[in-house]
């Protein structure tokens, strides 16, 4: 589950903001058999706007938001307390550094001087590999994305994992489709990029000149790049080879120059993701001339650091990729903007501050009870299961069972001990962080994996499903109203959060997740036939999903999406008799008028409550492997025989699909 949180803004805290379903949010004018999304959130959705700072507003960004004041009320106590523990201090003077507008705009582009000096120094191409280990360390993504991967066939231990990257627009096909909308936004970007080379002290002429060397080598990498849903499919990019035999790939890349300088001389085995791209890159490093390169490596420097230095810089930055892309019209608060950069560097001290008094023992306990109703229910439908056969099952559940669950916050805590956080340049602490953290990821490689680790801080607004440690896991920062509410009525939590948890088990059965065996290993456990059976119902999926056109002509990706559909109609069934479990023998109560079965409904619709700028609407169309969000709620009760029960809807209605092309894998 991903929420879409990537340019939010202001806030919206009053308690009524933060309620779960509410009735005043219908518009019973829309009958549910026709549009059950516009009937149960249709009066929010006339009734709100988007705030100039958001490109959204939903049910994810009002939690976001209040998250974000509870940290804000943190960090200015922890940078106005001269006796903080480590953690608060930590916190206290990297948001003070963050915070020092004045500090910033007066030192500009020259805290990056030192770094931009050793570009400008590279004498031949044959410096390119140092260089990029260089930039690497300082978080800049170029040419390509390393770090430490649990080997997806051994995952008991880590191993080295090399993909594609070195992008400054989201994909690869923002640079190759041919449509004039396509053509101007990449006009844009070269505008953007050479306004930025501008700032950092470029004549108009070179900042021109360096931001078309800019657009060729990135549209060659984007050439070279897989599709984002080919990126899906693990068999297809799991290439592991020792490094001599990625050498063989780039003969005018050095990887021993590259690894010796990055602090790794010496992995056993390399995960080459996407070989053809490595041997696009290297086509590119033989083909383009050094300042063409100079200029890239300038641009992703500055480009990696923008949100760090002076308001020129911040402002141009915030034009193109939240104004531009998404639609936002006015920038976020400053002690907003600062919190997430510190949450992205050092979100485990942050982490620890927020947890104290924000995730109680009986939310915990709560949340742990209804992860095992969930999961015991996901077993008696796989065994129930016509479409599998009993030697897959029996695998199926014993995935199931070795499912691990974490929730809240991690067990152990990250050791900042020996990173320095100080009050000076902002961007040298950000700088330090990230080398920090680069530094922790490479020391995994060649290890046993460490299973308690967590791939977000637990502020966050979301949860995962893990395939390689075949774990779900929920951030105390989502389980709050209106997705978990330890004082709501059951119906309510399992339209809602419930249905994630269901939604994160499926992902172990969606048609990525279904290829990792119990140990989270890549490994084939199915037999043919049900193989086939399970393509059968998931191409089902791709197809309706594809014939959803939510914004212009775009349709919805159906392939790229098909793991989040598949996850969305699977959790829902398997929360809703987990529900149904839970009711049993006990009084039908009616609230609002409405039986626990239709309040499970209504809670899901909420949930997906939101309302986007078209601009990013169409950005997430093109990158993001969910549905829109009002498609997540039609898709899956159309396919539910449940919800026409609840709402008595009949067949032939908008709501209910036809008999053969309903869906029902899990």
């Amino acid at each position: 589950m991903k929420f879409k949180l990537l340019f939010v803004g202001a806030l919206c805290v009053a308690p009524a903001c933060l309620a779960g379903f509410d009735p005043k949010n219908m518009d019973t004018s829309v009958k549910p058999s026709v549009d059950f999304y516009d009937y149960a959130v249709g009066t929010w959705l006339k009734n709100t706007k988007i705030l100039a700072d958001h490109a959204s507003m939903g049910a994810a960004d009002i939690v976001n938001d209040r998250n974000q004041a509870v940290l804000h009320a943190l960090a200015e106590k922890a940078a106005s307390d001269p006796a903080a523990d480590p953690m608060e201090k930590l916190v206290g003077d990297f948001y003070f550094s963050g915070m020092n507008v004045e500090a910033a705009n007066a030192a500009g582009i020259s805290p990056l001087k030192g770094d931009l000096d050793q570009i400008a120094a590279m004498a031949t191409t044959a410096d390119i590999p140092a260089e990029v280990a260089k930039l690497h360390h300082l978080g800049a993504g170029v040419c390509f994305g390393l770090g430490s991967e649990p080997d997806p066939k051994n995952s008991d231990m880590v191993i080295t994992g090399l993909g594609q990257g070195g992008l400054g627009l989201p994909e690869r096909d923002y640079y190759l489709r041919t449509n004039d909308e396509s053509k101007k936004l990449r006009d844009l970007y070269t505008a953007h990029v050479a306004k930025m080379f501008g700032f950092a002290g470029d004549t108009p002429a070179e900042a021109a000149e360096e931001s078309a060397a800019v657009m060729r080598i990135e549209t060659a990498l984007a050439v070279a790049s897989k599709k984002v849903q080919d990126l899906r499919d693990p068999v297809a990019n799991y290439h592991p080879m020792p490094v001599a035999d990625l050498q063989k790939l780039t003969p005018h890349f050095d990887w021993s120059a590259y690894l010796a300088a990055l602090g790794l001389p010496d992995p056993a085995v390399i995960d080459v993701g996407q070989p053809d791209f490595i041997k696009g890159l290297d086509a590119e490093i033989a083909s383009a001339p050094l300042p063409d390169w100079k200029a890239y490596f300038r641009w992703q420097l500055i480009h990696a650091n923008a949100r760090y230095l002076s308001a020129a810089f911040l402002d141009e930055n915030f034009n193109f990729y939240s104004k531009i892309l998404a639609g936002v019209q006015t920038a976020r608060a400053r002690w907003m903007r600062v919190l997430y950069v510190i949450d992205e560097n050092i979100g485990d001290a942050l982490g620890q501050l927020y947890v104290r008094d924000n995730f109680p023992p009986e939310a915990k306990a709560r949340v742990l009870a209804m992860v095992a109703n969930i999961r015991a229910t996901l077993r008696e439908r796989i065994q129930a299961l016509e479409w599998m056969d009993d030697a897959t099952k029996a695998k199926a559940l014993a995935k199931l069972d070795a499912y691990g669950v974490k929730v809240g916050y991690p067990d152990k805590w990250i050791d900042y001990s020996t990173l320095k956080i100080d009050r000076g340049p902002y961007v040298l602490n950000v700088e330090r962080a990230t080398e920090f953290l680069v530094k922790r990821d490479l020391a995994k490689i060649g290890k046993p994996t460490d299973r308690s680790l967590w791939d977000m801080t637990a502020p966050t607004v979301n949860c995962y499903y893990s395939p390689t440690g075949n774990e779900v896991v929920f951030a105390a920062g989502y389980l709050q109203p209106p997705f978990f509410d330890r004082n709501a009525d059951d119906a309510l939590n399992y339209g809602a959060v419930g249905a994630v948890m269901g939604h994160e088990m499926t992902h172990g059965f969606d048609d990525e997740g279904r290829q990792f065996d119990p140990k989270g290993n890549l490994a084939d456990w199915w037999t043919p036939e049900s193989a086939k059976r399970f393509k059968e119902r998931a191409n089902l999926v791709v197809k309706q999903y594809s014939e959803y056109v939510p914004v212009g002509d775009l349709h919805i990706n159906g392939e790229l999406d098909q793991g989040e559909n598949i996850a969305d109609i699977g959790g829902a069934k398997i929360s809703f008799h987990a529900l149904e479990k839970t009711l049993a023998g006990k009084p039908q109560v009616l609230i609002d008028g409405f039986t626990p079965e239709q309040r499970f409904f209504l809670s899901f619709a909420d949930m997906y409550r939101d309302k986007e700028t078209p601009e990013v609407e169409k950005y997430y169309l093109q990158t993001d492997p969910h549905a829109p969000d009002k498609y997540r709620v039609i898709g899956v009760l159309s396919n539910m025989d449940e919800f026409a029960k609840a709402f008595d809807v009949p067949e032939g209605a908008p709501m209910r699909r036809a008999p053969a092309d309903r869906v029902n894998i899990w």
